[in-house]
């Protein structure tokens, strides 16, 4: 062919290489085709990519396999374990009482409440293994007396290896005849769990035990409840011991053997039962404590 256009199989030559060049740089849409090239379309995707023809795109494609969304019908409730406010994440720290709205879980106010939470539950635990393994040691045992006389009068001494001297009450030494012996130079406090105003000392008086009659000195106090208590300085200059698996008070110096007294026998203040066989109420909040513990310890169980 004449002319100075491109021959044919120029034109089929060149044609690759433009379609190369062309999808390298991308020609605007309005611009014109070069004379003679094959027409080179261009189609864009949703978002815009540039794609050949003859090839899906592949945000269509996408859009065709998923599925479409269900749309709720209107007044439809969100099904249950699904609302906003159950999908809320829950405060592990919760807020204590009367702290600061802000407050989380390095605040002083809430370390200190979950420190006591943490000690509450040790203290339970604690007692819900000493229930199992000593249960005896929630019961109350009986203090230790004897029967003695002093004076000829029949009296029941309590025997306190803690108290440091031998006492008596001021109405039991009128009973026993000794207020007359009082020395009132050895006034005095008597202090130990609470205090006590000493009247004097009766310096020295019989005390019968048994069969032995022994040497023995007496604080007299004013408000005594009980009558008598023997202290650690006559239980130490008659070297006497307590058996306690024997349930005896041993006279060292004689070898005498006199029993402690059953808690039917003891004086009434001494007594863990009342008379009419009620409960004292330090006995009844040990009991109540045990029940709501055990109640406790079965619903954890459960």
């Amino acid at each position: 062919m004449g002319g100075n256009g491109p021959s044919v199989g120029e034109e089929a030559r060149d044609a690759p290489r433009e379609a190369f060049m062309t999808r390298l740089t991308p020609e605007p849409m309005s611009a014109p085709a070069a004379p003679g090239a094959a027409p080179r379309p261009q189609l864009r995707g949703e978002e815009g990519v540039r794609t050949e023809p003859g090839q899906p795109c592949a945000d269509s494609e996408r859009a065709a396999v998923r599925p479409p969304r269900p749309v709720a019908a209107e007044g439809a409730q969100p099904p249950p374990g699904r609302g906003p406010a159950q999908r809320e994440p829950r405060d592990v720290f919760a807020r204590p009482d009367g702290a600061a709205e802000g407050a989380g879980p390095f605040d002083l106010e809430a370390q200190a409440r979950i420190e006591e939470e943490i000690r509450q539950q040790n203290v339970e635990e604690n007692m819900n293994i000493a229930m199992e393994e000593a249960p005896e040691g929630f019961g109350q045992v009986a203090m230790l007396y004897i029967d003695c006389k002093v004076n000829g009068h029949p009296l029941k001494a309590f025997v306190d290896s803690g108290a440091q001297m031998t006492l008596m009450s001021q109405a039991c030494a009128e009973r026993c005849n000794i207020i007359r012996l009082v020395d009132r130079r050895w006034a005095g406090i008597a202090k130990g769990v609470g205090t006590q105003r000493i009247m004097g000392r009766v310096h020295l008086a019989q005390i019968q035990i048994e069969g032995d009659f022994l040497q023995c000195s007496f604080s007299i106090l004013e408000d005594q409840p009980m009558d008598m208590l023997l202290g650690l300085d006559m239980l130490r200059r008659h070297q006497c011991s307590s058996d306690l698996k024997k349930n005896v008070l041993v006279i060292g110096t004689t070898g005498t053997q006199t029993s402690f007294l059953p808690e039917g026998e003891l004086p009434p203040r001494a007594k863990l039962v009342s008379g009419a066989g009620q409960e004292e109420s330090s006995d009844k909040e040990a009991v109540d404590t045990i029940k709501r513990s055990v109640k406790d310890l079965g619903r954890k169980k459960h």
